[in-house]
């Protein structure tokens, strides 16, 4: 078995892996303009401040589309073939979206779907966001 490919976190998404290993999903938020962004970027889109802070979010997202990988593209994912990979758009702002895995991988999906931040932890250095089914599959609370 091919060693998990790992993400080799920079300055600006170093917190968020740190937020993740303890269980929690984070999203820079612009201290200025209130702006929720991902992924993490020196400066806001909206108002260009560089002040921003690392924001637990709700957890919960909508599931607006997804691909499932049929070919292996990396020996480390060749077990998991087929496996979806998943859009998801927070419920903190329309414009803030994540890529992620599903768990169950075999859990059916349909767009609109309501979805909630799972944790996989890989080892003691690693722990990745994957998506499961929220229990309330009804739109967002917004």
């Amino acid at each position: 078995m091919s060693e998990p490919l790992r993400p080799t976190p920079d300055p600006e998404s170093a917190p968020f892996w740190a937020a993740t290993r303890r269980h929690v999903l984070t999203v820079q938020r612009c201290d200025d303009c209130g702006t929720w962004r991902f992924p993490p970027r020196p400066a806001c889109p909206r108002c260009g401040s560089v002040a921003a802070t690392w924001t637990p979010t709700t957890g919960l997202g909508t599931l607006l589309s997804w691909t499932v990988i049929h070919h292996v593209t990396h020996p480390a994912f060749a077990a998991q073939v087929p496996y979806p990979v998943l859009l998801v758009q927070l419920d903190e702002q329309d414009d803030v979206v994540m890529y992620g895995n599903l768990r169950p991988a075999d859990a059916q999906l349909r767009p609109g779907m309501r979805l909630r931040a799972s944790f996989e932890d890989v080892d003691h250095e690693l722990t990745l966001v994957q998506w499961t089914p929220a229990a309330d599959d009804g739109p967002p609370g917004r």
